[in-house]
C-alpha cells in the first residue's frame, strides 16, 4: 500500500475504486513521513501530537529531540500545490503563536528548559519532496 518517493516521503497508492483519502490520513501520512526523515537524520521522537488543554490552545505536530540534546518542536505542512505560496506560506503568525503557547505548556511539565528550536517540515504534495526548515521561526517573533 506505501510507495516511496524523494527524500524518504511516503505517499498512499490509490486502489482502484477506493475513496479518496480524508484530510486527516493526508495529515498523518505527511506526519508519518516527516517523522521518518527526522529520525534519518539522527533526532528522537519525544511526543507526537501534544495538544494543550481547553480550547484556543495549540499542537505541536512533532517533539523531537537532537543528538545533542536541543529540544526541537516541529510543525508538518503539507500542500498540493504552490498556489498561495504552498506549505510554507502556510505557517502563519497566528499558527506560529499557537505552536510556541504549546511549547510552553509542554516545557513546564519538564520542569528545567533545555535549548529549543522551532522547525517546520514542508511536504510537496505532487512530488513528495520533504524539506526540513531548521528554526523556522522563534518564540520572540510569534509572542
Amino acid at each position: 500500500m506505501w510507495s516511496s518517493r524523494k527524500q524518504g516521503a511516503l505517499v498512499a497508492s490509490p486502489k482502484q475504486g477506493a475513496p479518496a483519502p480524508t484530510t486527516k490520513a493526508r495529515g498523518d501520512a505527511a506526519e508519518d513521513a516527516a517523522l521518518l526523515h527526522l529520525q534519518r537524520q539522527g533526532l528522537k521522537l519525544v511526543q507526537r501530537n501534544f495538544k494543550t488543554p481547553g480550547r484556543g490552545g495549540g499542537e505541536i505536530d512533532l517533539i523531537m529531540r537532537e543528538p545533542d540534546g536541543t529540544l526541537v518542536f516541529i510543525e508538518v505542512r503539507q500542500r498540493a500545490s504552490q498556489r498561495q505560496g504552498g506549505a510554507g506560506a502556510s505557517v502563519t503568525p497566528l499558527k506560529q503563536r499557537r505552536i510556541v503557547f504549546a511549547a510552553r505548556h509542554f516545557l513546564l511539565r519538564l520542569g528545567s528548559e533545555p535549548p529549543c528550536r522551532f522547525d517546520a517540515v514542508l511536504i510537496d504534495g505532487a512530488s513528495g519532496h520533504i524539506e526540513w526548515l531548521r528554526a523556522a521561526f522563534d518564540a520572540s517573533g510569534a509572542i
